[in-house]
């Protein structure tokens, strides 16, 4: 791997889902295809769900799947639409 001046810099992102009463909760985006077995999330002690991913630079699309349902994520710094006209969330990684 050459290196000119130019490195493939990932930011580590928490993504947090409230969803106490869920059975499982997985994050899904353009970064993994939008594959609910790619990125599953841990539920912590006080309900919510937690993963943390590494992501390059520029805008990604996400959003939650709460037991099988597509979830927007409140905290997100935008709203866009998926491949199938969803509305999906929108994070910024810089």
């Amino acid at each position: 791997m050459s290196s000119y001046g130019y490195q493939k810099t990932l930011r580590a992102i928490n993504f947090i889902c409230n969803a106490p009463q869920a059975q499982a909760v997985s994050l899904v985006g353009d970064f993994n295809n939008w594959n609910p077995s790619s990125h599953p999330m841990k539920q912590m002690p006080d309900r919510s769900w937690l993963v943390t991913i590494e992501l390059k630079h520029g805008h990604h699309r996400y959003a939650f799947l709460v037991d099988g349902v597509l979830t927007l994520d409140p905290r997100a710094q935008g709203i866009t639409r998926n491949d199938k006209n969803e509305r999906v969330s929108l994070v910024p990684v810089s």
